[in-house]
C-alpha cells in the first residue's frame, strides 16, 4: 500500500483538488511532519508534473488542475508549516509588466514555484516599476520576476531592474525574466541573472539562483 505523501503526490498530479487537502490532513493526523508532507507529497507531485510537462506528456491545462490542487493542499498545510518554522526554499516577487496585461504564463511559473517550495507573492498584470520597488522593500524577496508577452512592453522590464538599481535594491535580489518576445540575450542586455523560455525551465532557474537547484 502506498504512503500518505505518495497517494498526496499522486493527487497533486491527477489535478485532484478535493483529494489533496484531505490527504494532507490526513498526513497530519498520523503525525507526519509538515515539511515531509510538504516535500515528500506537494512538491514531490509538482515536480513530476514538471517533469511530464518538459517532455510533452502532458500540456497547460493539466499543469493548471494540478497546480490548483497543490495549492488546496497547501491551504491546509501553510499554518503547520508556519507553526513549525518549516523553512521555505525562499520568497519570489512576480508580476506581468506595465501595459501588459497576460497573465497565463506567469500564472503557471507562480504556481509550479510555490509547487517547489518557494512562498511567492504575486503582484498581478500591468505592473509598474515603481511597484516592483515597493514589493521588494515590503516582502524582502530572494528573486524578482517579471513577465512579458508583447514586444511593446519589453522596455518595461528594463525599467524595473533601472528603479531597483537606483532605489539600491538591485543587488538585494536576483531578477529572472520570461515571456514570448524575451530570449537569454535580452536578459543579459538589461541586467537580469536570467531567463525562463517556459514554466519547467523558469522553475529550475529560480531553485539555481537561491543555491537550491
Amino acid at each position: 500500500m502506498s504512503t500518505i505523501t505518495e497517494q498526496l503526490a499522486s493527487a497533486v498530479l491527477e489535478g485532484d483538488c478535493d483529494k489533496a487537502p484531505q490527504l494532507v490532513q490526513v498526513g497530519l493526523a498520523q503525525g507526519l511532519a509538515p515539511k515531509e508532507i510538504l516535500d515528500n507529497g506537494l512538491v514531490a507531485g509538482m515536480d513530476e508534473v514538471g517533469n511530464r510537462f518538459k517532455c510533452g506528456d502532458i500540456f497547460v491545462p493539466e499543469v493548471l488542475t494540478s497546480a490548483d490542487a497543490m495549492k488546496a493542499g497547501l491551504e491546509v498545510l501553510r499554518p503547520h508549516l508556519i507553526a513549525v518554522a518549516a523553512r521555505l526554499i525562499g520568497k519570489i516577487v512576480i508580476a506581468t509588466v506595465k501595459g501588459d496585461l497576460h497573465d497565463i504564463g506567469k500564472n503557471l511559473v507562480a504556481m509550479m514555484c510555490e509547487g517547489a517550495g518557494f512562498e511567492v507573492i504575486d503582484l498581478g498584470c500591468d505592473v509598474d516599476p515603481a511597484q516592483f520597488v515597493q514589493a521588494v522593500k515590503e516582502h524582502r524577496p530572494d528573486i524578482v520576476g517579471m513577465s512579458a508577452l508583447l514586444t511593446t512592453t519589453m522596455r518595461a522590464m528594463a525599467m524595473t531592474v533601472q528603479a531597483l538599481q537606483e532605489a539600491g535594491l538591485r543587488d538585494t535580489v536576483k531578477v529572472m525574466i520570461g515571456g514570448a518576445p524575451v530570449d537569454a540575450a535580452f536578459a543579459q542586455r538589461i541586467g537580469a541573472d536570467g531567463y525562463g523560455s517556459n514554466a519547467p525551465s523558469a522553475v529550475d532557474l529560480a531553485k539555481s539562483l537561491v543555491g537550491a537547484g
